[in-house]
Formats: structure tokens, sequence, C-alpha cells
């Protein structure tokens, strides 16, 4: 059992918030495979805040997919706020706040990875977020803004202090943005110097990546993002390498396609034919990655617009892996 404040999660390995990714059916899928949490797209608070549809639209959720997060992306305490209240009846299970996404435009708001800079201003949104919000809340970090400021833990205390439950950190400073490597030592030093969980998340792409994590940094638990993409046997993979010692054996070709084709389906339901297909035709690359045949499935997949024809690519994939 493995606890966030009073939120108790029946694994240690949960899905991160992946913008333009981390819809109802992915997270679901994800969830048959074994994740134990998972989080909507990241929600920019000044957008909630203002009822903007197509955000709000993003905040409802299937009944089965609970325990679940949300993330809430902004610099301004008063937005913040506001858009909490909007957020309030949907009954999320934690709310964490972004400190960690290094996306430019969001950087010159202030926001996200270069709230690292400012670490006071940091500590009084989360001072204000914990004290509105009766469940857990978390923050996301990275290990700095950069090679000379790698100062994780300097934030990580400052959470801690502010009354956060955990903290998730990614490995990589902003100015590597998912480049290079992870510094599995400024996690570890973040773990040393703080009482409440600490997630770690980065180069998660297999279960002997989990177990690194862990191994070298000492960690509560991990975040798995783009290793999930057209993945989600590493949930799976993960835990009975963990629990059992064993390494899974990678998924054969057919089983792939059909997750896949489960997967267009799921998409189809929830956001329609159009734009389902059109959501999944980026997921086919992910699915069949290393396959002798991918080149030939994508030269179809990009001419699909139905789900009959997505059915026809299948069979073509098929055909071409016998």
């Amino acid at each position: 059992m493995f606890k966030i404040g009073d939120l108790r999660l029946h694994s240690n390995v949960l899905l991160a918030p992946l913008a333009g990714i981390s819809d109802s059916s992915f997270r679901l899928l994800c969830r048959q495979f074994g994740a134990s949490f998972t989080f909507i797209e990241m929600i920019n608070a000044r957008a909630i805040s203002y009822k903007n549809k197509k955000t709000k639209k993003m905040l409802e959720t299937d009944p089965m997919d609970r325990p679940i997060g949300i993330q809430l992306l902004g610099a301004e305490i008063p937005y913040l706020l506001r858009a909490m209240d909007v957020i309030a009846p949907y009954d999320f299970d934690l709310l964490d706040f972004n400190a960690a996404c290094p996306v430019r435009k969001v950087c010159r708001r202030q926001e996200g990875a270069a709230l690292l800079k400012n670490i006071p201003k940091l500590k009084n949104i989360l001072m204000a977020m914990v004290k509105a919000w009766k469940k857990p809340v978390t923050v996301k970090i990275r290990s700095g803004w950069d090679i000379n400021s790698r100062n994780a833990t300097d934030a990580a205390c400052a959470a801690e202090d502010a009354g956060v439950s955990a903290i998730f950190i990614h490995g990589r400073d902003r100015q590597q943005f998912y480049k290079g490597t992870v510094d599995y030592a400024v996690i570890a030093a973040v773990k040393k110097n703080v009482r409440i969980p600490v997630i770690a998340s980065g180069d998660i792409w297999s279960a002997a990546h989990a177990k690194k994590m862990f191994d070298e940094t000492g960690c509560d638990g991990i975040l798995v993002a783009r290793g999930g993409l057209g993945n989600p046997w590493i949930f799976r993979q993960i835990e009975e390498y963990l629990s059992q010692g064993r390494l899974l054996p990678a998924p054969e070709t057919e089983e792939i396609l059909s997750v896949m084709q489960q997967h267009m389906e799921m998409m189809v339901t929830e956001h329609g034919e159009k734009n389902g297909i059109a959501l999944m035709r980026k997921f086919v690359g992910w699915y069949l990655k290393g396959r002798r045949f991918v080149r030939s499935v994508r030269q179809r997949i990009n001419n699909i617009k139905t789900r009959e024809e997505f059915l026809d690519m299948i069979a073509h994939a098929r055909q071409l892996a016998s």
C-alpha cells in the first residue's frame, strides 16, 4: 500500500499527465495494465477560472478511472484559487501544482519550471493551495532551471514546509527539456532531505529503468510518462519485475495490434469517429516502433479518416507481420 497524505494506492507506479495524450481512453487503457493512479491533462488555471468550455470538458472522467488527480499550471494565486473553486465539484483525489513544465511560452509567463528561479513565490503559492484544498496537494518540480542552478532540494524543502503531501520530480533541468540524461543524484538528495513521499520520473522506458530509478534514488514511487506511449504493458512489466524479479517478455505483434484496435475503438467512442481517428494516428508509430513493417503502415496512416479504414490498416499490418 502506497500513501500520499490520506490517499491510499495499491501501487507506487503512477501514470503522469501528458499534454495532448492523457484523455479518458488512454488512462483507462493504462489502468487495464496496472496503472494505480492517473492524471487528466495539465490544466491552465487562468483558462479554467474563466470556465473555458474546452478546458472544462477535460475535467470529465469515467467512474472506473479512480483514484485520479488533476494538475494545475499557473503563477497567480487569485487565478489558482478561482480554478480550484471550478474543479472542486469534480471530486479529484489529488491536486498537483506544476512547477516543472519547460515549454518556452509557459516559462515566459513565469509559470512551470520558471518558478524554480523564485522559490519564495513557489512556497507562497503552495501554502495558499494547501490552505484552500481539503485533499492532498502535491508539486511537480525539475532538478532545477539549468546545470548551474539545480536547486530541487531547496524547492522540495520549501514545498514540504508549505504543507504539500508529496514531491514529484523529473530528473532533468529546464534547459535540458527532455534531452540529455536524468540526474539521479539530485533526486536522491531530495529524498534524503524531505520526510514526505518523493515520486521520481524521467527515462522510465522499461521495467529495468524503473528498478534503476528506485535503486539509484531511494524514491518512494515513480511516474511513468513517455515510456507509456504505445506501451501500456510497461505497468504490468514494472510490477512483475519489482515484486517477483522476473522480466516479462515483450508483447507479440498480435497482442499489440489487438490492443491498438481496442484503443482506437475507445477513442472513437470518446471523441466521435472523425476526431477519434485523427487523434489515434499519432499512437500508431508508438505501438509499432521497432517492427519491420512500421514504415509501410506509416505510409497509410495519414490518409485514414474512418474506423473501417483503420481496421483495414490493422489487417494490412497483420498480413505484413505473418
